[in-house]
């Protein structure tokens, strides 16, 4: 790889990162989830760095992306949450990007975005059970009963942790990273000259 290529590669990471950022802060409530979950689409950056630039480059985003959050707005869970997102974010684009460094074709490039979107809803279940939410009752002084309310308003059989997360937060989080994977097939292709400094 000559040195142009090299700076070219950080210079794109380095966007995409900025993007991510500013991604992060546009989020939306959904209905059917309780009030403090958002959908963004934030991961989105990271995968499109993995695919075209390999697969630690997306885990390099998603690191900058979280890191440029605490700069810009601060953090009120002592960068738990960020640390969190970071690390769904590094599962997704590792797993997709590995999957297309692997054989890089349309195919192989989808496959791989399902199979890390998968991955990163069913780690988000132990993520969230082990490292977020007691962040959220250590540093929100917020009961973990408090928490679970708000899904039982929701579903009245959510009696626990473990059953929230698994029934509403993983499928959750599977829809937001089908939904990065789908937008990053439509808007890869365009991009694709800027991302492989192509002309």
């Amino acid at each position: 790889m000559t040195q142009k290529q090299k700076t070219h590669r950080i210079a794109v990471a380095a966007l995409l990162a900025a993007v991510a950022a500013v991604l992060q802060f546009v989020e939306f409530s959904i209905p059917v989830m309780p009030a403090f979950i958002k959908l963004d689409v934030s991961d989105l950056p990271a995968l499109l760095g993995a695919f075209a630039l390999g697969p630690v480059y997306g885990v390099v985003i998603s690191f900058m992306k979280n890191l440029l959050h605490i700069v810009i707005k601060g953090t009120s869970t002592a960068c738990v949450g960020e640390l969190c997102n970071f690390m769904l974010g590094a599962v997704f684009s590792v797993t997709a990007g590995c999957i297309y460094k692997h054989r890089k074709s349309r195919k192989t490039a989808i496959l791989g975005a399902l199979i890390g979107a998968a991955a990163m809803a069913v780690f988000s279940v132990p993520s969230n059970y082990f490292i977020t939410y007691p962040a959220y009752v250590q540093f929100y002084h917020m009961p973990l009963e408090a928490i679970l309310g708000m899904y039982q308003a929701i579903l009245p059989s959510a009696d626990s942790l473990i059953k929230c997360l698994v029934i509403f937060n993983m499928p959750f989080t599977l829809v937001k990273g089908l939904l990065d994977a789908a937008l990053c097939m439509v808007i890869y292709k365009p991009l694709s000259p800027i991302l492989h400094g192509r002309k």
